[in-house]
């Protein structure tokens, strides 16, 4: 009997799903998902990743049921697997969906891609992002990423499905049961506070935002307090497929051409619109140097940071122990919830980089493995942008103290993740060793016992970073290969304007995404 592959990877759904509409056209299908051991044995996944996995492919399965095809959970590398299908009954094609992930992924596909070329096996991969395979310049790729977002979704015909075939591939390729894949995992703890996986979630989140919650997007995706209900929180699934970007953008689309919505939602929805451009242009950077995840953008800044590591002011960081509130309430609600806003990421791995001065890699896989929405594009960019070491944007260091002025006046946020602090007058909320001894005792917090001195003193740290990230800046040579890199990576998004179908433009200069091109908040 002959059949097909579909190979489910970062694509869980069956709607607007190309690759599984294509192969539906062809004959029967085996809908596969290969749970890789060595994936989850990564520094930069955790048990909060793979639980939002196991229930997106349950609610994967449930709608993949509806049109009697059945999806097939194996266990083992991917080319092992495979090649254990191939020997039971010999598959001619295998249809998948493109994928920038991390290094793994990536040199995985190239073994596999390999073995298919040995025995002659088709492997049809489609476009699910903006992201263009051997790209070697920016040329025209705004264009590109229109023209994309515009096609008609895909569908599936049920009428086209043979189901006698269709019925005999299910039964002759029963699932396996989830595996004790907790053992795999260097981060095992639980996240009871995160987000739940599945496309059905999804849609009621994407609803509430395009409807209702996008009216406090523009103002509030930089407050960690509003932040939680002004983002739209779809940034879990949108890393695992559960919605493809397409119907995001023609569902914002439709949402801005309502005469019942408002003029400052829409606002709102149109600079979501252009997060969903920078969504794709940050993941561009990996998939055209997939280096990035190890090496600095910038060769030039190889040597900034790599040898002065300090281990003690990592773990006063990962274990929210810096002495600065607003950065340790970021870190504990990160590690409770899964999630945090674009500001307070940034400005967490600002403070790693700058005051606290380590290298980014070893921050990047923390934060990575703290993240349910972790993008390996997105994430390995921006903690590059953010460490300075990028070559092609300005360097951008985060005061801790006043962003908590700025994003957080009355400590709210800081006194809902930190309780100790609680009864800490708002003067000092922000710089609590600056107590005197009896306002100490009167609130009932010592500093030094109940709350952490400050790792270092940020004023004579973060100019002694300043002072050597731009002594490299100056070095002779830098801005040759700035060049280099501004060619591989640059973009013109930053002049995007509103066209009246929804969309952008790359001609007409927009003002606010000038400002806030950075803030990826979803």
């Amino acid at each position: 009997m002959n059949y097909s592959i579909v190979w489910f990877k970062r694509d869980l759904r069956a709607f607007d799903h190309e690759a599984l509409s294509e192969a539906l056209r062809k004959g029967p299908i085996l809908c596969l998902y290969i749970l890789e051991p060595s994936y989850w044995m990564g520094l930069d996944v955790s048990k909060r990743q793979l639980d939002f996995l196991k229930e997106s492919l349950r609610d994967l399965a449930k709608s993949l049921k509806s049109f009697d095809l059945k999806l097939c959970l194996r266990t083992g590398e991917a080319n092992d697997v495979f090649s254990a299908l191939y020997s039971q009954l010999k598959f001619d094609s295998v249809f998948s969906h493109e994928e920038t992930g991390n290094q793994l992924t990536f040199r995985r596909d190239q073994k596999v891609s390999a073995w298919f070329n040995a025995k002659g096996i088709a492997w049809s991969e489609f476009r699910q992002h903006g992201v263009v395979r051997g790209l070697k310049k920016r040329v025209h790729w705004v264009e590109q990423w229109e023209k994309l977002m515009q096609v008609p979704q895909f569908d599936i015909d049920p009428q086209t499905i043979d189901k006698f075939s269709q019925n005999k591939i299910n039964e002759l390729f029963p699932s396996e049961r989830w595996p004790n894949a907790d053992e795999w995992l260097i981060n095992p703890e639980p996240c009871v506070k995160r987000q739940i996986g599945g496309r059905s979630v999804a849609l009621e989140i994407m609803t509430s935002f395009l409807e209702d919650r996008s009216n406090y997007y523009s103002g509030g995706i930089s407050s960690p307090l509003k932040a939680t209900s002004a983002c739209s929180r779809i940034s879990p699934y949108l890393a695992l497929g559960c919605l493809s970007l397409r119907e995001i953008a023609q569902a914002t689309k439709f949402e801005i051409s309502k005469s019942t919505t408002g003029s400052y939602q829409k606002k709102g929805l149109h600079n979501f619109l252009s997060r969903l451009h920078w969504h794709c242009h940050f993941i561009q950077k990996l998939e055209s140097e997939p280096e990035i995840e190890f090496h600095n953008m910038h060769h030039g800044y190889d040597g900034l940071r790599e040898n002065d590591w300090n281990e003690e002011h990592f773990q006063r960081l990962i274990n929210a122990k810096t002495g600065w509130p607003l950065v340790d309430a970021c870190v504990v609600m990160l590690r409770e919830t899964g999630w945090l806003n674009f500001r307070m990421r940034a400005m967490l791995v600002s403070v790693a980089a700058y005051p606290l001065w380590l290298h980014w890699k070893k921050v990047g896989d923390w934060l990575a493995s703290q993240l349910v929405d972790y993008e390996p594009g997105i994430h390995w960019s921006q903690i590059q942008m953010q460490s300075g070491t990028t070559g092609i944007n300005t360097v951008r260091v985060y005061n801790p103290i006043k962003q908590a002025i700025d994003h957080d006046p009355e400590g709210k946020f800081v006194r809902a993740w930190l309780p100790v602090l609680k009864k800490v007058p708002d003067a000092w909320l922000f710089e609590p060793w600056k107590m005197t001894q009896e306002i100490q005792t009167r609130c009932g917090v010592v500093v030094g016992e109940d709350w952490p001195i400050p790792v270092v003193d940020l004023a004579l740290s973060t100019s002694q970073a300043k002072k050597r990230i731009h002594e490299f800046r100056a070095n002779p040579g830098m801005r040759k290969i700035n060049a280099v890199i501004l060619e591989r990576h640059g973009s013109n998004l930053k002049n995007w304007s509103t066209r009246k179908n929804g969309f952008r433009s790359p001609k007409a200069k927009d003002k606010e995404i000038q400002i806030t091109q950075q803030e990826l908040d979803f």
